[in-house]
């Protein structure tokens, strides 16, 4: 199943409580990366925040995956998971 994670960040958390987590934070994206959990990762255009494709069997699967982030960890970002489903318009052009 596809999910779309949303991050979303902690109130009141200023730029520089970011920097010390910053590097292990990429080394355990790129893992996720390379074991197939996370499809694609983008950055918003219009602010700071991370939006992650992920393969996972549910959201729950979903939500334990992000929790083994290192700024979930620390308190400084949570993500809006949402299950995503294949698109079912077409079957009113070609269906009965």
């Amino acid at each position: 199943m596809k999910i779309l994670a949303m991050e979303i960040e902690t109130e009141g958390v200023k730029p520089e409580q970011y920097r010390p987590h910053l590097k292990v934070e990429a080394r355990r994206v790129w893992e996720l990366y390379q074991s197939g959990a996370i499809r694609e990762l983008y950055f918003r255009a219009d602010r700071s925040e991370a939006v992650l494709i992920l393969e996972c069997t549910d959201g729950n699967e979903a939500q334990q995956i992000l929790e083994s982030l290192p700024l979930v960890q620390a308190g400084l970002i949570t993500f809006d998971v949402i299950p995503l489903i294949p698109y079912p318009g077409f079957a009113r052009l070609f269906g009965e």
